[in-house]
């Protein structure tokens, strides 16, 4: 026998097979998971059964800017408003961002708000009462995050005590800790220029079109990387035609976004033009992270993890060690959030970061990420950062009170995490008739 005829079929090329004729589906047969028809219908045919990702949060998103871009008379949209919406979106995101990885087990970290109110009051201490570069004292900070991480991890994992009595404790505190390092009532301006330039300065007109440039050729990369290794594998691949959609989108979509944001803005006599810094390293750090998840083998144990602990431990993954490493790099990622969150305010205080937590799990949940744990993706916490983002945005250009602002997105909230309940039960409905 040979080794082809030793191979494993894949499921979808198994499903492809006449079973009157025995024959291979036409696409199949040429070594492509059929054609970008195939393509759409299968796409149908996962939303119909449970699996929507980020769909109803894009839908969601798109419904707000209509909405507020009628009832602000244009301002939600305009491009001063969108820079600012932008800007505004990254500390969340990034926040968000960081819980999906203990989201992603079944878990919960309320204590990552104050974790980064932590992180940033040392930060604030060595950089102006000790002087300390910057970039030292966030390097730090950083340690601190992966301290608390860890500590996290190890009560969690190792003790056996559930995640949301071990960081509501942190929560609580963490609250007193800030107290002790700041003083009672005390604030620190944060002063460094460089600082404050992350979520208050742009970049050249030529810089944003190179970033745009290198998020295309990096689109173009990681695509034909993944498609060379699935044929190498002797995996069925999908037409290069729908790579090439793929990529198209993502160069006509970036390039609107940089086209906007480097014409002038400004509303006065100084022009205002171009991406805001921030934009480049949240990119970076969300493509870093997003390899990390979806293309290492801790990232495909993390998801092991998280879909069936006791499953992945007879599988011989260490169970411990992946929830204590999620723990660590949230926490760590905590800390990168509140240096976003005090360079837009440019102000560390004592209750720094108390009131983020529950507008990151928010962010994450009403990005499609599951509470149940094994589903979910990290862009999906940027998309619904953003979603949250854009409702207090557009309320704020309303003048609407604050208390709305809570009603609506706790309305949110609840509505998102109905619709995660309702798709794993459609989900199960559907794996039960198979």
């Amino acid at each position: 026998m040979t080794t082809t005829e030793n191979k494993v079929p894949d499921p979808e090329l198994a499903a492809a097979v006449d079973t009157a004729g025995g024959a291979t589906a036409p696409g199949i047969a040429t070594g492509y998971e059929g054609t970008i028809g195939d393509q759409f219908r299968a796409y149908i045919a996962r939303v119909r059964s449970g699996e929507m990702g980020m769909l109803p949060a894009i839908g969601g998103f798109i419904v707000l800017c209509i909405l507020f871009e009628i009832l602000t008379q244009g301002d939600f949209l305009g491009l001063l408003n969108v820079s600012n919406l932008i800007t505004q979106t990254a500390f969340l995101a990034m926040l968000a961002v960081a819980l999906v990885f203990v989201i992603l087990l079944g878990e919960i970290d309320l204590s990552a708000g104050v974790t980064a109110g932590v992180g940033m009051a040392v930060f604030v201490q060595l950089n102006n009462s000790l002087h300390i570069n910057w970039f030292l004292a966030l390097i730090v900070s950083l340690v601190v995050g992966i301290v608390i991480g860890g500590f996290i991890g190890y009560f969690v994992a190792k003790v056996g005590i559930p995640s949301f009595v071990v960081t509501l404790g942190l929560f609580l505190g963490f609250q007193g800790l800030q107290l002790v390092l700041l003083g009672n009532g005390n604030s620190y301006r944060i002063t460094d220029p460089s600082v404050l330039a992350i979520e208050n300065s742009n970049m050249p007109v030529w810089a944003g079109w190179l970033m745009w440039a290198v998020i295309v050729l990096v689109s173009l990369g990681s695509a034909f990387y993944d498609r060379t290794r699935r044929q190498r594998a002797g995996v069925p691949v999908r037409p290069i035609s729908m790579l090439a959609i793929r990529v198209g989108a993502v160069a006509v979509f970036t390039g609107i976004i940089v086209a906007l944001l480097n014409q002038d803005r400004s509303v006065s006599v100084v022009p205002v033009q171009g991406v805001p810094i921030v934009v480049p390293i949240v990119l970076a750090i969300l493509w870093i992270a997003t390899q990390v998840l979806d293309r290492t083998r801790w990232g495909l144990h993390l998801y092991a993890v998280g879909g069936n602990p006791e499953a992945a431990r007879r599988a011989g993954i260490s169970v411990a060690a992946i929830r204590i490493s999620a723990f660590v790099l949230c926490s760590t990622l905590a800390i990168v959030s509140g240096l976003f969150q005090a360079s837009e305010v440019g102000v560390v205080g004592s209750s720094f970061g108390q009131t983020d937590v529950l507008n990151g799990v928010a962010a994450a949940v009403v990005g499609g990420v599951s509470l149940f744990g094994g589903r979910g993706r990290l862009v999906q916490g940027v998309v619904g950062a953003l979603v949250i983002t854009a409702i207090t945005n557009g309320l704020g250009l309303m003048s609407l009170p604050g208390g709305v602002n809570l009603l609506i997105t706790g309305g949110v909230l609840i509505l998102a995490a109905t619709v995660d309940a309702l798709s794993r039960k459609r989900a199960g409905a559907s794996l039960a008739r198979v």
